[in-house]
């Protein structure tokens, strides 16, 4: 998968992701129907408002999980995040340039 946009709402970049990224300005309780969700779901409500390019959860990722995006893990959740929520800062941190996780690091 090269992306799939979902309802004309947001981007789900690859198969194995658990968060999209929306492709405008969504509003608390907004429907996204789409067969391309990676759980068996078909219709995603959202549970807050998600701003243009933001991250929004597809599917339920717990406290440490990875958090996916372009088919990579970008980040772990740092509290349960429920499918239809915001993924930013406040629940998920960037596991990017940080050296102290890298293998191997004492």
């Amino acid at each position: 998968m090269k992306g799939v946009v979902l309802d004309d709402a947001a981007v789900l970049l690859a198969d194995d992701d658990n968060v999209a990224t929306s492709i405008r300005d969504l509003e608390t309780g907004r429907s996204i129907a789409s067969d391309d969700f990676p759980t068996d779901r078909s219709v995603l409500e959202l549970a807050e408002p998600i701003a243009f390019g933001h991250k929004l959860a597809v599917a339920s990722i717990d406290a440490g999980e990875p958090v996916r995006k372009y088919g990579e893990v970008i980040g772990s959740a740092t509290e349960r995040i429920e499918p239809g929520e915001w993924v930013h800062t406040h629940n998920c941190e960037s596991n990017r340039g940080r050296g102290d996780l890298a293998e191997g690091s004492a």
